[in-house]
């Protein structure tokens, strides 16, 4: 018989104002909550019924409102429910009628159900988003909860590999992308943190010589209604609300809070095997989108703190990333948010870095993008987060938004100039040599005036957002109809060349071209100073049959293919071959930029050269040759100018690479002189695996197929 008892009340102890989110000590759990608007706050803890208990928080301390709780465990499901001004005149949102999401959880469960619970608006008439009285519509079981984890994890032996820039190869991948149809890994498995970190994930990526793998977002974010209503999902996650909790959708434990040990356990995997673990991070935006976006969390614990509005009319956000608002990185509260997130995953998540999604919008101090804003001077005197990589994607949206190469020293960044002067050198587009050489080289132009080392131009040819490696040698124009949009979401200028054919063909010298031109653009990024970045997916030949945005594709078209391993099993054995060259050849992975002088005084052997097809130094005249498809550069091993890390001095071989991107074949006149007078040939493109047993003596000539790249190693 049920007692008609009413359940016991909670002890309340007054808590402490920090650490700020739900922490478990082990006995209870201590609760703490930012809002500088709030004029009272209730804890919610939410039953597995789905009834909540609300406990008003009487304890508040510079605007931080706390309690603690003896009795609350881990797995306990809670979020809060702010009052205070609703007046979006004033750039206040709050609506009690919201259970809110704690910006600190550390895990999240249940889903979102879309619904007018959700939004504190008239869905029905648009214009009351910027106005008018909410509809006070319950959203408790419409929204996630928050939920109470155990903190506590056996790390055993764990350690950080802490690789060097200049010997790190990242690997760009997906969770559920790289995992849901692996035959080697268990159904159970597939799609999960656990599948990733499974054997047969870090066998392949050990393969290709990989040190650091770079995971596109995992914090906690929601599909959008509008994707759903259309059948879709937000595949990417770049939709964040979460910045402390791993995605749980990604957790094959499937209890609440069981992402976050499954997380752990597929890091310390990784490391056991030398690998870092990077996180793609998006402090740049939050879910809640524009004025008429859902609340369910910052908007109601405190807008006017958390977002940028616009100055002339606070009802409306600033969108420096497209999405619909931009994080207040002005605000201390919000930095703190971010910096607290960022030494979270490094000391408890034992990351090892991260790619900052947007990052020109961390920077906008007030609308320009600054240099020394106070994101940036607070990750440069962080003991924790200075310590490990940190990536920027060097652009947004906004205004001047384009910033590559003007991060600060700390910093290394996606190199899209890199990326759009390969493109266009491989598909034959008129371009100088000079870019293509300055690219090749580590981009000195934009690295080394703010002290910074090759390392910190982060090559790459492919990343996620873009055409695959496949796509990009197999389309001229993207593919995008089945993402709803008529086809004009994505990029339309993609630097891309077909081969002479739309997409699939059965045409064999196409076929020839564009598997040739893949291994060029393979062994161009891996034989380029700079840290070279793979997408998951291009040593086998991935392809998005043309799409080249599929954010909302969830499915087969942007899952990887494991069958392509065998079918594509030259390109992946290829991709092997390189990236166990620069493995192996400390002269394609310097730690400083070449000089171009003389290695020693009063001797002419430097440590680069560039020639011409004909064996010649290249001149004035042919740098400023208007189009440029030939050359070649010799790079002297023994002229390498930094100790290793026992303070020995580096030496290696000598190489030659001789690049032909003309349409037709060429002879290379290999140079006289004190280069070398015997080359062999140690890799070739116009062979499907790169082998060759080629051996030429110096004056000699060797020809180069159409489109083709030979890498010649000093053996006399």
């Amino acid at each position: 018989m049920a007692s008609s008892e009413p359940a016991p009340v909670p002890t309340v102890w007054p808590g402490s104002s920090y650490p700020l989110g739900a922490t478990y000590d082990g006995a209870g759990t201590n609760f703490s909550l930012f809002s500088e608007v709030a004029e009272r706050v209730e804890l919610c803890l939410i039953a597995k019924d789905g009834t909540e208990e609300r406990i008003n928080l009487e304890e508040v301390d510079g605007y931080v409102w706390h309690a603690y709780l003896p009795t609350v465990t881990p797995g306990q499901r809670y979020g809060y429910r702010v009052y205070g001004p609703w007046d979006p005149a004033s750039g206040h949102r709050c609506d009690p009628s919201k259970l809110l999401l704690d910006p600190y959880g550390k895990s999240f469960h249940g889903d979102f159900h879309f619904s007018q619970a959700l939004f504190s608006y008239d869905m029905a008439a648009d214009d009351l988003a910027t106005g008018g009285t909410p509809p006070m519509v319950d959203s408790l079981g419409h929204t996630m909860t928050s939920v109470v984890i155990n903190p506590f994890f056996q790390w055993a032996s764990d350690r950080a590999p802490k690789t060097p820039y200049h010997e790190t190869v990242i690997y760009e991948a997906h969770v559920k992308g790289m995992t849901q149809t692996h035959p080697g890994i268990p159904e159970e498995l597939r799609g999960t943190y656990a599948g990733l970190g499974h054997p047969a994930i870090i066998e392949h990526l050990k393969a290709l010589n990989v040190t650091a793998i770079e995971l596109m977002p995992v914090h906690q974010f929601m599909h959008d209604h509008r994707l759903l209503d259309l059948g879709l999902r937000n595949y990417w996650g770049y939709n964040t609300f979460g910045f402390f909790a791993p995605h749980y959708q990604y957790a094959a434990n499937k209890h609440a809070g069981g992402a976050v040990a499954e997380f752990k356990t597929m890091v310390r995997s990784f490391h056991e095997a030398g690998i870092e673990v990077i996180l793609d991070v998006v402090y740049n935006h939050t879910a809640e989108g524009n004025h008429l976006g859902p609340t369910i969390n910052f908007r109601g614990i405190d807008n006017a703190a958390y977002y940028r509005l616009v100055d002339e009319d606070l009802r409306y956000y600033k969108d420096f990333t497209g999405t619909g608002n931009s994080l207040n990185a002005r605000h201390p509260h919000t930095l703190q948010l971010i910096m607290d997130s960022l030494r979270y995953w490094v000391m408890e998540m034992h990351v090892d870095g991260f790619r900052f999604d947007l990052a020109a919008t961390l920077a906008r101090e007030f609308y320009d993008v600054d240099r020394l804003s106070a994101f940036f001077d607070l990750v440069q005197q962080d003991p924790v987060v200075s310590q490990v990589k940190l990536i920027a994607e060097p652009w947004d949206i906004g205004e001047g938004g384009y910033q590559v190469g003007n991060f600060p020293g700390l910093w290394t960044e996606w190199n899209g100039k890199y990326r759009d002067t390969m493109r266009d050198y491989w598909r034959g587009e008129p371009s100088t040599l000079g870019e293509f050489a300055s690219r090749l080289t580590g981009s000195s132009d934009l690295y080394e005036a703010t002290g910074r080392r090759p390392g910190a131009s982060i090559n790459f040819i492919t990343a996620h957002d873009g055409f695959t490696l496949a796509d990009l040698v197999s389309y001229n124009e993207k593919h995008n109809e089945a993402n709803g949009e008529d086809n004009r979401d994505g990029e339309s200028h993609n630097r891309s060349w077909n081969c002479g054919v739309e997409g699939p063909t059965d045409d064999r010298e196409i076929l020839a071209l564009r598997a040739r031109q893949m291994r060029n653009f393979m062994a161009t990024l891996m034989l380029s100073q700079g840290t070279p970045m793979i997408l998951h997916g291009d040593e086998i030949g991935r392809t998005q049959h043309g799409n080249n945005n599929v954010y909302c594709q969830d499915s087969e078209l942007s899952w990887m293919d494991w069958s392509l391993v065998e079918r594509n099993a030259e390109l992946l054995e290829f991709t092997k071959k390189v990236t166990a060259l620069r493995r192996d050849h400390p002269v394609f992975r310097r730690r400083r930029f070449f000089a171009g002088t003389p290695i020693r005084s009063g001797e002419q052997a430097r440590d680069i050269a560039w020639l011409t097809p004909a064996g010649k130094e290249m001149t004035p005249e042919d740098w400023d040759a208007a189009f440029g498809k030939s050359i070649a550069v010799f790079l002297n091993g023994d002229a390498i100018p930094e100790p290793n890390a026992r303070g020995e001095r580096v030496t290696d071989d000598s190489f030659l690479l001789c690049f032909n991107a003309h349409d037709q074949p060429l002879d290379f006149v290999v140079p006289d002189g004190d280069y070398a007078k015997e080359w062999t040939a140690t890799l070739d493109t116009a062979d499907p695996t790169g082998s060759t047993d080629l051996v030429i003596v110096a004056g000699e000539k060797v020809s180069l197929q159409a489109r083709s790249l030979l890498v010649l190693h000093k053996t006399a």
